[in-house]
């Protein structure tokens, strides 16, 4: 195999002779055209549809004209094209155009005039992008809803929550896992964000200057189901920013998912022994038969590292090129784009798998409080304000009991009243009631219950933030929705246009196969078509007001 072998003449331009080498098709042109009949042909279907429809809007081509393409166009599948180097350069443009054209019982001349694979590619792209990042938020949704659930079912539960690697103070699981449930929500409206900021159409844009003819791209943005068209033509076919922002999101979220594994794993250990997961989620050791092991924990974590290796390959590859169309930004930075989404696609599903399954055990998490002097804390609040000391002297007072009780082997409840005098009378301080500080201090369940500030560990506290925090996945779900009912509107309004009386193509679809999963809730029902306003980021970074049916 060589580099210099060349194909028949591919008449598809006259500046070069021939096609594509092997070596050239075999490395680079025939794996690049066998991801894109995979994963891009239906949005490149899709868009030389509307294209066919702006010519007909022109009076360049005929409605039948257009018809017809638009057919052929339906015909298309996975299977159907194939890398020729000598007859469409194995490029999936071409190879698409020369499918039609073959088909057209006459040449349809005006079709394809003043246009360039340029904003088509680009625009193809972004549309998959878009697909890729709704799919995983539907992922995402559902883990919110697992972490949700299971953060409702133990918000009552004492366990020992844990500071610089040190038992610290009573809080619950469901505490804990709201936490995470909140990270997940910040990341949802990250993603939306990103979403809005990438819903720009770079169709129309034409090589990097703009077009000759009026493409009207407004309508084109429509049709692909883009809220609006990216305004600069040179943004359109140079920028690849949305691969390297949503990269970013999915690199911040595996970091924080990686956080949440590693307490899951800590508590999962033999020394705490606070979760069970079922043997299906669980591994053996082949030496040690005593041991029962979480393997899938430490592949969650494992998994996310990869998130940051894939958003440095985006980087690397955009990285001192120049502002313009250019394959190694368009094809070969974005190489491991989908290895991304579908590492953190499984990522979500393993760890929502886990919290849908894990099990708290409730004896251990309670050993572990009533053990812990974990109520030192709630010791020198009530020194100070019931008994009168100076903070810091309380703070000091509270420390040397705890270090006295420890030595004498005395548990943190009932505690030794002794103990707290003379650490008391140490600084010249006589306590009225040092048998009732104590009492109250390290009572397990009032160190939930004293903690009575907005977002504490209280459990009414955290069932109120879980109720907010339902009505804004509920919302999420229904701002996913909108994205997804402005896709379908445009390629119904794109049928409408192409085959009018004749009825809707049956072609593939030109947006995701299904919306995004509900959160805890239910998604939103279907009614009658309206418009909300979002802020989103184009491409060269202006806030650009969105609109989107729903």
């Amino acid at each position: 195999m060589t580099s210099d072998t060349p194909g028949p003449a591919p008449e598809l331009s006259g500046r070069i002779r021939g096609g594509p080498g092997e070596l050239l098709h075999d490395e680079v042109l025939a794996p690049q055209f066998g991801f894109e009949s995979r994963h891009l042909l239906r949005h490149y279907v899709a868009i030389e549809k509307t294209l066919a429809a702006e010519y007909v809007r022109m009076d360049l081509i005929t409605a039948e004209e257009a018809h017809r393409i638009a057919a052929l166009l339906d015909s298309v599948g996975p299977d159907t094209l194939s890398a020729q180097p000598g007859a469409n350069m194995s490029d999936i443009a071409f190879a698409l155009e020369r499918h039609v054209e073959a088909g057209l019982p006459d040449p349809v001349v005006r079709w394809h005039a003043d246009r360039s694979r340029n904003d088509l590619q680009a625009c193809a792209q972004v549309m998959y992008g878009r697909d890729q990042l709704t799919r995983f938020a539907a992922a995402l949704l559902e883990l919110g809803s697992a972490v949700h659930r299971l953060a409702e079912e133990t918000c009552h539960l004492p366990m020992p929550g844990y500071t610089h690697f040190q038992a610290a103070q009573i809080i619950t699981p469901g505490f804990h896992l709201a936490a995470l449930s909140e990270h997940l929500l910040h990341t949802h409206a990250r993603l939306l964000n990103a979403y809005d900021g990438i819903d720009a159409s770079p169709l129309g844009a034409g090589a990097m200057a703009g077009q000759e003819l009026p493409w009207d791209r407004d309508r084109m943005a429509r049709l692909l189901g883009f809220s609006r068209p990216q305004p600069h033509a040179l943004t359109a076919v140079a920028s690849r920013r949305w691969s390297a922002e949503l990269t970013a999101e999915l690199s911040l979220l595996g970091t924080a998912l990686s956080r949440f594994t590693t307490d899951l794993l800590t508590w999962g250990g033999s020394e705490y022994g606070f979760i069970e997961l079922p043997d299906e989620l669980s591994g053996i050791s082949s030496a040690m038969p005593q041991k029962k092991n979480y393997p899938v924990l430490e592949r969650i974590r494992g998994r996310t590292a990869h998130l940051t290796a894939f958003h440095f390959d985006v980087l690397l590859g955009q990285r001192n090129t120049p502002f313009c169309n250019l394959v190694e930004v368009s094809k070969e930075a974005g190489t491991h784009l989908l290895n991304a989404f579908d590492s953190a696609h499984g990522t979500v599903r393993l760890l929502t798998e886990v919290l849908r399954r894990l099990t708290f055990r409730a004896d251990r998490m309670r050993q572990v409080c009533e053990r812990e002097f974990l109520g030192g804390f709630s010791l020198a609040n009530a020194l100070c304000l019931t008994e009168g000391v100076p903070w810091r002297t309380a703070q000091v007072v509270a420390g040397k009991y705890v270090v006295l009780a420890a030595t004498a082997g005395a548990a943190p409840a009932p505690g030794e009243p002794a103990l707290l005098a003379e650490a008391a009378a140490g600084h010249g301080i006589t306590l009225t009631a040092p048998a009732r500080l104590l009492a109250e201090a390290f009572d397990v369940d009032r160190g939930l219950e004293r903690m009575v500030s907005a977002g504490s560990a209280r459990p009414e506290a955290v069932r109120a933030v879980l109720h907010t925090q339902r009505e804004t996945y509920e919302r999420l779900a229904a701002d996913w929705e909108l994205r997804a009912a402005a896709i379908r509107a445009g390629a119904e309004e794109g049928d409408r246009a192409l085959h009018g009386a004749t009825g809707p193509a049956t072609g593939p679809a030109t947006g995701p196969a299904t919306g995004p999963a509900t959160g805890p809730a239910t998604g939103p029902a279907t009614g009658p078509v309206t418009a909300t306003e979002t802020e989103g980021e184009d491409g060269d970074g202006t806030r650009t007001r969105v609109r989107h049916a729903h």
